[in-house]
């Protein structure tokens, strides 16, 4: 289910914190309470790492990764990118890119097969994201917005858009995803999709102001009922068999 969360007096999470399949990142800095919320419902299968990135705590802003890798800027320090190194599964490929649009979080949206990003990306971006997180790569607008990172949150289950995406663009992004896509909004209308809630396969965390209809609406395109418990055996029985492999 998804969960309300707070990071000192901000309803914006999704700038503090980065959450995908095999890691969850929350900034340095916040409150016992707001990590506690994050540990309660992810310590016990994946790892909750507290850091900053580029001396500052906006990591859900900066990043973009899924369970395959992370994409950080070039501002962040090697003492960071040593700590991310070591707090990772060594699955996760970490990689520092040199781009204009350093923001990276804003301008790439993605879940574990598919990357949507601004229009006016670098080319070698482009080839180092499909690398990275071995993804297909999308150059997109969503509702008109080239901050794709902002106005979507994707899974490989489901995805939310913009408020003002239309019925054409849905259709379009959503055959592009092969994921349903719905246009919602987060914080009580709130069309800073990214900025307002972070989700995974099993589980999703939305700002303290999140409504229980826009609640309603994450759990469902996110296919949040019960899903947890499934996950964890399906995703305990892949290691298994990997490492008898």
């Amino acid at each position: 289910m998804a969960v309300r969360a707070q990071f000192e007096n901000s309803n914006d999470i999704g700038v503090f914190s980065k959450l995908t399949n095999s890691y969850c990142l929350v900034a340095i800095g916040g409150s016992e309470n707001f990590y506690s919320v994050f540990e309660s419902q992810l310590a016990d299968v994946i790892p909750v790492v507290h850091t900053s990135i580029g001396g500052t705590r906006i990591i859900g802003r900066l990043t973009a990764g899924n369970r395959h890798g992370l994409l950080v800027p070039n501002t962040t320090t090697d003492q960071e990118l040593q700590h991310l190194r070591n707090s990772l599964p060594d699955s996760v490929a970490i990689q520092r890119i040199e781009e204009r649009l350093s923001a990276l979080g804003n301008v790439i949206a993605c879940n574990d097969y598919v990357a949507l990003v601004h229009p006016d990306i670098d080319r070698e971006t482009e080839e180092i994201i499909a690398d990275t997180l071995k993804v297909e790569v999308f150059r997109q607008t969503i509702a008109g917005n080239v901050l794709v990172g902002s106005y979507c949150s994707l899974s490989n289950q489901g995805g939310l858009v913009h408020p003002n995406t239309s019925i054409q663009d849905q259709d379009e992004l959503s055959s592009l995803l092969q994921i349903p896509l719905v246009a919602g909004t987060v914080n009580r209308g709130s069309d800073l999709i990214g900025a307002g809630c972070v989700v995974n396969d099993w589980s999703a965390f939305v700002g303290l102001d999140t409504s229980s209809t826009e609640i309603s609406v994450i759990e469902k395109i996110f296919n949040l009922q019960n899903t947890k418990s499934s996950y964890v055996v399906n995703e305990m029985r892949d290691q298994l068999i990997d490492s008898m492999i």
